[in-house]
């Protein structure tokens, strides 16, 4: 537990030379889960503010929802603690958007009756 952070210069038990960050890659690309939390991060954001306003309901609650399924997905196929800090942020966002826009009316609240 003491060294879970080394200096920048050290080495790691893998050969590879350690970042100093708890954010730390492995050094290899990932863009299938920069995308998936890109879009997880837009459509939590989207879903919470819109979720501010009752009439709007139809977008917090969709966005939120398509927000949540990316970002468990995303959290699936994720590599780095970077990728996962960022899913959960946006899961979380989108959550919270698609509840408040269930309260406020749901999915197809007013468009079906």
């Amino acid at each position: 537990m003491a060294q879970t952070i080394r200096p920048a210069g050290s080495r790691s038990t893998t050969g590879r030379p350690a970042t100093g960050s708890l954010f730390a890659t492995d050094g290899g690309p990932h863009p299938v889960q920069d995308v998936l939390m890109a879009v997880t991060g837009v459509l939590g954001v989207l879903a919470f503010v819109t979720a501010m306003f009752h009439h709007l309901h139809l977008i917090s609650s969709w966005a939120g929802l398509i927000g949540i399924l990316t970002g468990v997905y995303g959290q699936y196929i994720s590599k780095t603690t970077w990728e996962r800090f960022g899913l959960i942020m946006g899961i979380g966002a989108s959550a919270v958007g698609f509840y408040l826009g269930m309260a406020h009316g749901g999915l197809f609240g007013g468009v079906i009756t």
